[in-house]
């Protein structure tokens, strides 16, 4: 857990970032991201050099066993001088990291240039090779030794005496990823850590299931479904599962490719230590894709639109549209297996949009799959980022049909004000919503002027699949009883007379 004192340290690290001329959330997280890795590669290092003495042999290293490789590792610079760090993390480690391979650093010669490694000449899965596929365009941006020096002195100090397991160092960044307060492009936005955790207890995944989220970002949705596995399967999963925990049950992709070394750090710190994490335009031609995953997870892009020339032919049979949320939920069947489930958020549009796209899509997934359930939430829910209203889809893909009765859930509390501020309440409808979806046939009963009930799916269709929940929930009137008008006009006299009798006297103490 992330105390009041840890917080405390890591915000001071972040602003004597910020004191330093780097004030975009995003870029901040990004160098101590490089950092983070920098001295993971070194406590990896440690434990190469541990099993190596213990067996007797000689270790296959990450870094050079020469005197400048030695003098990249964090351990051997963290408490030189300021310039002196500055100089070897600027100019020898950050550009050794950039040409990672095969889990190894280069080495630089006598005149200080870098020497290329032999791409068969490493084993590859000695340290996290999904953060150094990105690390070639990555930039060092951190400007004055003084400020580095803080951040590797205020790292170092969280490291040895806060964060020592995994599940903290995971907190930690979680909690860095929680400062990231402005909107990405195309209507991006992180969503917010019990908004994911509640979608991942919705599909409730196992350790035998292939999760993917398709426009991953930060990789919450997928950190978020780890730790539902590891809470509910830890003690019970076999070597194998263990195995696919750590590389082949977690894929991601993104475009931007500064998320993508956040997200593969993310999932590292989380003991994911080589997922699936690719650059790919996910609705576009690149990705071809089908039939691969058990489990979607994913906030897709609002309001994007993309080259109708890029999409997918196969994406625009089902929703003939260059909008982005429509296009991902085709995307989703696509990328499912059959009996695959998904919990998608998307933007209330989708819900009731009239173009034929919109009714297209809501069409399929009712008509060729099972919709489960709509959970409306209310606006304030991505506050600060943004005010839109959206909706959370829980669907199976089928292919033969099977939607029988929707489930509807009308969220009018999350836990949080729905204010800017987002404050802790007491009001939450999260649990209900959770104990409602995996208990539904105590829904059955319910009436339409109730927070959830059952609407069948001939009525969505003869909606034309208008899936919108003011469409079918019923608002309940409460009679009010009025005083006879006689009265009210003897009221109103009353207070008109005791009114002229206070500025009579107003008007006395005033001459």
């Amino acid at each position: 857990m992330v105390t009041g004192a840890i917080k405390n340290k890591v915000d001071k690290i972040w602003d004597d970032i910020a004191a330093g001329g780097i004030t975009n959330p995003i870029t901040v997280i990004e160098q101590l991201t490089y950092l983070m890795f920098i001295r993971s590669l070194d406590e990896k290092e440690l434990e190469n050099e541990e099993f190596a003495n213990m067996m007797g042999e000689s270790g296959d290293y990450i870094f050079p066993q020469t005197e400048s490789g030695q003098s990249m590792r964090w351990s051997k610079f963290k408490d030189k001088d300021p310039r002196d760090i500055f100089d070897i993390v600027s100019q020898r480690v950050f550009p050794a990291v950039k040409k990672i391979k095969n889990g190894k650093l280069p080495d630089f010669n006598a005149v200080g240039e870098l020497i290329e490694i032999d791409e068969m000449s490493a084993d590859f899965n000695s340290v996290n090779t999904a953060f150094s596929r990105y690390m070639e365009d990555a930039m060092f941006l951190i400007p004055t030794p003084q400020v580095l020096q803080k951040i590797v002195t205020g790292l170092e100090d969280l490291y040895t005496h806060d964060i020592a397991d995994r599940d903290m160092q995971g907190d930690l960044y979680e909690y860095m990823l929680g400062k990231l307060a402005t909107a990405g492009r195309n209507g991006q936005f992180r969503t917010p850590k019990h908004i994911r955790k509640m979608m991942v207890e919705l599909i409730a995944p196992t350790p035998d299931d292939i999760i993917c989220d398709p426009a991953c970002g930060t990789a919450g949705f997928l950190v978020s479904a780890a730790e539902y596995i590891r809470e509910h399967y830890e003690d019970t999963m076999t070597s194998d599962q263990w195995d696919a925990y750590a590389s082949t049950m977690f894929s991601g992709f993104d475009t931007d490719r500064t998320m993508l070394r956040i997200s593969a750090m993310n999932l590292m710190l989380h003991s994911i230590s080589n997922p699936d994490v690719d650059y790919k335009d996910s609705v576009s031609k690149q990705n071809d894709i089908s039939s691969k995953y058990t489990v979607c997870l994913a906030n897709p892009p609002f309001k994007g639109t993309i080259d109708a020339e890029s999409i997918n032919d196969n994406l625009k049979a089902v929703t003939n549209t260059k909008k982005t949320e429509l296009l991902f939920l085709a995307l989703f069947l696509r990328l499912l297996k059959k009996g695959g489930r998904c919990a998608c958020i998307v933007p209330d549009g989708v819900l009731f949009g009239s173009s034929n796209a919109h009714k297209s899509i809501r069409k399929e997934i009712i008509e060729n799959h099972q919709l489960q359930a709509v959970i409306s939430m209310p606006s304030g829910v991505f506050k600060p980022y943004a005010g839109v209203s959206t909706a959370v889809l829980v669907f199976t893909k089928t292919g033969a049909g099977g939607t029988e009765n929707v489930w509807f859930y009308d969220m009018k509390a999350d836990g949080y004000s729905l204010d800017d501020k987002r404050s802790e309440i007491q009001d939450n409808d999260i649990p209900d919503i959770i104990e409602g979806f995996h208990n539904l046939e105590k829904e059955v009963s319910k009436e339409r002027t109730e927070q959830s009930f059952f609407v069948p799916k001939q009525e969505i269709v003869d909606n034309d699949y208008d899936l919108s929940i003011n469409k079918y929930k019923k608002i309940e009137y409460v009679q009010v009883n009025y005083p006879p008008t006689h009265e009210i006009m003897a009221e109103l006299r009353r207070m008109e007379k005791e009114i002229a009798e206070e500025m009579a006297e107003l008007e006395k103490l005033l001459l």
